[in-house]
């Protein structure tokens, strides 16, 4: 009931339809058992009294009551596969929703593959559960309660063996189930397995691409080992009680009549016996299908909690180190402030104790090696990630005191790969401000030097970009999104690599762009093409976390420090030709 409990949860308005399958799958189990009463009946006139006449009134009733038990059973399954695929819905509509509200540390922390799994897979098993479980586990439970009560009717001989036949079920049902943890490995590797696929799947293009070694094979290779070890482990768990418990049912009349063929000289009523044994035979058939279904009702119950608690704790985890947001709605200034602030991608620390102050509406870059921080810090101040310690402050107030509203609103973010939707040209700008006239949109794609961009095309700005429509440069693209963000007249811009792999002819518009961009705002520029950032007000230069180096391009290059290093490094690797020697 717990595990109903759990799965009715997510389907609170469809709750009834679940109570409904379970009432109709209980009428269909007594009429089943209640067919076998008349299927009592049927042998009982025709082997012991000879009533052939009755016995012809009992064999219309038999077909009637186990037809109607049969059509009952499939209406409970279709009531409770509309609950199924209702939970299934609403249970991927909940990922989904999470999936956009998460922490971005969610997924650093969690590959898309697992993600995915978790989601569909557990849903479907949830789906299973439901659709099977609720007519099928009201017939497990019911069907032998009504069989004994039929056997004991028939006689105390056939009521002794159903209810001893009964107990030695009982006694091995837990073995047939499977070990418990030996299920909860087998769905975690399997779970892995399928994770370590897609991510494999995946990575092809990178693997032809680069030509990676087989050890970067080696996590799936273990998820295929781990699962077949567990998989083959489960199996044999299973199987000695299985294979007793078919030996048991299907070699019960055998068990019976072999004794019992010692006493029949001795028996009063041998018609009377032969016709218990038909019963037997019967009902034993019916125990045997009944403790079969109770076998897959728990492995059922096992799987849909499994699964539940899977999505939950996805669902947790997306909640997450999510930032806080508070009430206050307005920038004072767009001053920064970083004090003590310390963060880490799970075990690997990247900030600690990081404090700096960037005064407003003046242009910073920051510099450093991979894994410096650089791209960590322009997050953190975009809210995407909740800080382990100390304060990011803007305005003189904690990040954590704005709306997420203000924060949308006064921080702008340039990517490398800037993403536009399958749009017009005109509506992909206009996503920055709803309530922006078309005059506006307009100058903002003009001072973005779009201009040239939609002269190109017949329908200009309502042109639709993607499938079914014009395909645009990265250049082109970036452009469009420099539109978006000066649309958006945020105080702050940070931009990521946004000039990187741009080609010459689209330099010169970008840093046109760029300029109209930034003007009268505070800009953070994360770059590794040194030429980008040499006229900025103040460079920062990062390594391990830290700030190793601040101040202008002049001022930096004297000092002969970290960044004069980096430059040289750049100003060699830009400088690099293939010889003839190596060519050949």
């Amino acid at each position: 009931m717990k595990v109903y409990k759990k799965l009715f949860s997510y389907v609170p308005n469809e709750k009834p339809i679940g109570y409904l399958s379970i009432i109709i799958s209980g009428i269909s189990a007594f009429f089943m058992v209640y067919g076998y009463y008349y299927i009592y009946k049927f042998f009982n006139d025709i082997v012991v009294s000879g009533n052939f006449e009755h016995a012809s009134i009992h064999s219309i009733r038999i077909v009637s009551y186990l037809t109607l038990s049969a059509v009952l059973y499939l209406l409970s399954g279709l009531v409770s596969h509309k609950l199924a695929f209702r939970l299934e819905t609403n249970l991927r509509k909940k990922g989904i929703d999470g999936l956009t509200d998460a922490s971005f540390r969610f997924f650093d922390l969690n590959s898309s593959g697992l993600i995915r799994k978790t989601i569909d897979d557990n849903a479907v098993n949830t789906h299973m559960a439901v659709a099977h479980m609720l007519p099928d586990n009201t017939q497990a439970f019911l069907v032998p309660i009504f069989a004994l009560i039929l056997a004991f009717a028939i006689s105390l001989r056939v009521g002794v063996v159903i209810i001893t036949l009964s107990i030695v079920s009982g006694l091995i049902l837990k073995g047939m189930m499977g070990n418990g943890e030996f299920m909860k490995l087998y769905q975690d590797s399997l779970g892995k397995l399928s994770s370590e696929t897609v991510e494999y799947v995946r990575g092809m293009q990178v693997v032809k691409i680069f030509g990676n070694k087989i050890k970067t094979f080696k996590a799936l290779h273990e998820a295929i080992m781990n699962y077949s070890k567990y998989a083959y482990n489960y199996s044999i768990s299973c199987k000695k009680p299985y294979v007793t418990y078919q030996l048991i049912f299907l070699g019960l009349i055998a068990i019976i009549t072999i004794p019992l063929s010692f006493f029949l000289g001795d028996l009063s009523e041998p018609k009377v016996v032969a016709v218990e044994l038909i019963m037997i035979f019967f009902l034993s058939g019916v125990m045997m299908v009944a403790f079969m279904k109770i076998m897959w009702a728990g492995q059922n119950i096992f799987s849909a909690n499994y699964a539940v608690d899977n999505l939950e704790n996805l669902y947790k985890k997306m909640q997450e180190n999510k930032l806080s947001y508070g009430k206050r709605e307005k920038f004072e200034n767009s001053k920064i402030e970083f004090d003590n602030v310390s963060f880490s991608y799970g075990e690997n620390k990247v900030l600690e104790n990081l404090s700096f102050a960037l005064p407003e509406k003046k242009t910073y870059a920051l510099v450093g090696h991979s894994g410096s921080g650089k791209s960590t810090i322009a997050k953190l101040l975009s809210g995407f990630y909740k800080v382990d310690g100390g304060t990011i402050k803007i305005g003189g107030y904690p990040l954590e005191e704005y709306t997420k509203e203000a924060i949308i609103k006064n921080i702008s973010f340039v990517f490398q790969d800037s993403k536009l939707f399958k749009k017009t040209i005109y509506e992909n700008v206009a996503l920055a401000d709803e309530k922006a006239s078309r005059e506006e949109v307009m100058q903002a794609m003009s001072l973005a030097g779009c201009d040239e961009i939609i002269s190109k095309f017949r329908n200009r700005e309502n042109t639709i970009i993607g499938t079914k429509g014009v395909y645009l440069s990265g250049g082109e693209k970036q452009r469009i999104a420099i539109a978006r963000a000066i649309l958006k007249k945020s105080s702050i811009v940070i931009m990521d690599e946004a000039s990187a792999s741009i080609d010459a002819d689209n330099e010169y518009e970008l840093q046109k762009a760029f300029k109209n961009l930034m003007k009268d705002k505070t800009v953070i520029m994360i770059a590794h093409r040194i030429t980008s950032i040499t006229n900025v007000d103040e460079i920062l230069v990062l390594e391990n976390g830290k700030i190793m180096e601040r101040g202008n391009n002049k001022t930096l290059r004297e000092k002969q420090g970290l960044y004069s290093r980096l430059v040289s490094l750049y100003e060699t690797a830009n400088d690099w030709r293939v010889s003839n020697e190596e060519l050949l």
